[in-house]
């Protein structure tokens, strides 16, 4: 099998061999195995190689020069096979020297060594995806194994005109991993278009999906184009499947099976160029065995299943998450929040029932709570408060104190935004004047310490309403003109509690 031979999409086996007799006898059992394979002399597979995304293996053979020994480390995403080597010590220390074909050739060592190179290859690091492509896996960011196999998965299928059923809990992505199966396929320049299947009432999911002629019923004012028609050459994604009715899953079943349609109150057959997938977070083979779902339409939906994992099973992504979410919502809103260490150990305790949706909702809201500050332990909602949170009370200059405890002696006095200064003034003195003649205390010779008088004073004074009111907070604030929140935090800070029985 040469190379004019070779199948379009078929990775080759380049032999690098100078004689010709030994090629031959490699080439008649590849040709007997089935691999795709050429040929060529030691001094031109630099050449060969400089495009090898074609190539599924290099086999070396013989006395391998410098130039060719040299290939391997210049090419580290190519396994390498050695044949008939004389000395393969230094070369197989290369770690994409990924083993030595034995003389005789037989039918088991090769396809053992042509699986490997398989595996070599799909497993190979993503950092070299084309340009854009890490765009494309937005909210599916993860060093996780459990989402590099998603990405595998995607990647594997997305060329492919297969259906593919997403399985998974909510917010967990599946909207997200069917447009990526459709960016990366060939209908990407095509139509996207999603419907959830539990969205629509049953009596109009037929018209939804299929559209209507005009008159076809109540209503019908106009012919409409239903979804298949508006994803033509596109991808249809059909969300929540297992919520369709069992007479529109038999519909859907003659389309995919017949790849035609028509419209309500139509008879006119329309071809259906549509690749389908469908997602859902039910168990379909638990509802097929209640009868509310057709076996057939699941196995035709079930060709490629991709289950997307729940976020509590890689929390080890929660970082990354992080950061690609508040990546998004700074370039929306032009703004971030960030998150210390201690809070997103927190959040990496948290059991996330709604997945990767409530992590943006929780972002979401401390962006609007918290915008361009720094997030703690204490600052999260408590149910994600799963370690002890450091509650920071700041020190405040004696002058900052001094006026606080002024502001909050006269926070009784309101004052409209018309009124004058003088007036101001005037109901200022009467204050001093109430105060002073509630307060027996005069003013010692010697003076006195302001701050801790009148701190003193607003002590005695909230003592007596919780007294008088037998410490019901709400009664006893109201009597002091104070929301009940505001007292509660006085009596945390005095230390005021009700005494002991």
């Amino acid at each position: 099998m040469n190379e004019t031979a070779t199948l379009i999409g078929h990775k080759q086996i380049l032999v690098v061999d100078n004689d010709a007799a030994r090629s031959q006898q490699l080439s008649t059992v590849l040709a007997f195995v089935g691999e795709h394979f050429i040929h060529c002399p030691q001094e031109q597979a630099i050449g060969k190689l400089k495009d090898h995304s074609h190539i599924l293996t290099v086999i070396l053979t013989g006395n391998v020069s410098s130039d060719c020994a040299n290939l391997i480390k210049a090419y580290p995403s190519v396994p390498f096979i050695l044949h008939d080597v004389l000395d393969t010590d230094e070369l197989a220390t290369n770690i994409n020297v990924i083993g030595t074909l034995f003389s005789p050739l037989n039918y088991a060592q090769l396809t053992e060594l042509i699986h490997h190179c398989h595996q070599y290859h799909n497993k190979l690091p993503r950092s070299g995806m084309k340009p854009g492509s890490s765009a494309l896996f937005r909210s599916l960011v993860g060093s996780s194994e459990l989402m590099a196999q998603v990405r595998f998965l995607i990647e594997q299928v997305a060329k492919t005109p297969a259906s593919v059923l997403v399985l998974g809990e909510s917010g967990t992505g599946k909207e997200v991993v069917a447009r990526n199966i459709h960016n990366l396929s060939e209908r990407a320049k095509a139509p996207f278009v999603p419907l959830n299947c539990g969205a629509i009432p049953a009596e109009l999911l037929e018209s939804e999906l299929f559209g209507h002629e005009k008159g076809a019923f109540t209503g019908a004012i106009s012919t409409r184009k239903g979804r298949f028609e508006l994803a033509e050459g596109g991808t249809l994604f059909l969300d929540e499947i297992g919520d369709m009715p069992q007479p529109m899953q038999v519909k859907l079943l003659r389309v995919l099976q017949e790849r035609t349609f028509e419209r309500v109150g139509g008879s006119k057959s329309i071809k259906a160029d549509v690749r389908i997938i469908a997602a859902t977070h039910q168990d379909l083979e638990e509802m097929i065995k209640e009868g509310s779902f057709r076996e057939d339409l699941f196995y035709r939906l079930n060709v490629f299943p991709i289950e997307t994992p729940a976020l509590r099973e890689r929390k080890e992504d929660i970082p990354l998450l992080l950061k690609e979410i508040l990546t998004r919502f700074e370039h929306e809103q032009d703004k971030t929040v960030r998150f210390t260490e201690k809070a997103i150990e927190s959040l990496m305790e948290h059991p996330w029932a709604g997945n990767v949706r409530e992590l943006s909702n929780l972002i979401e809201r401390m962006l609007i709570m918290f915008g361009e500050q720094i997030v703690d332990v204490a600052e999260l909602p408590y149910k994600y408060q799963h370690i002890d949170a450091d509650v920071y009370n700041p020190e405040y200059p004696e002058e900052l104190q001094e006026q606080d405890a002024i502001n909050e002696l006269f926070s009784g006095f309101d004052y409209e935004d018309d009124e004058s200064s003088e007036d101001a003034l005037v109901d200022i003195n009467s204050a001093v004047e109430k105060v002073a003649v509630t307060d027996s205390t005069l003013l010692p010779s010697d003076g006195l310490n302001l701050k801790e008088h009148l701190a003193d004073l607003e002590v005695s004074l909230i003592k007596q309403s919780l007294n008088k009111h037998d410490y019901v907070v709400a009664r006893a604030a109201e009597t002091l003109g104070m929301r009940r929140t505001t007292l509660v935090e006085k009596m945390r800070k005095y230390n005021l509690q009700k005494p002991s029985e």
